[in-house]
């Protein structure tokens, strides 16, 4: 099962605690709300990237399974 980490841009107040997590997969823009890359999550990061989601202040941070991965 592959998991793939999703921002919701309506919810997320850019406190930035997601990239001081998980660099590997989140940058920050210039205003400090997160580009998060798209490609799954490889399995030596997902506990990381649960780590990363569990921490968002706001739940903005979710991770989606994908389908047919």
């Amino acid at each position: 099962m592959s998991l793939q980490l999703v921002v919701d841009p309506i919810a997320c107040d850019a406190h930035g605690t997601c990239a001081e997590l998980l660099p590997e997969l989140i940058v920050l823009d210039e205003w400090g709300y997160p580009i998060v890359d798209a490609r799954p999550v490889p399995a030596h990061l997902e506990g990381h990237a649960r780590r990363a989601v569990a921490a968002c202040p706001v739940l903005a941070l979710r991770l989606r399974r994908l389908r047919g991965a």
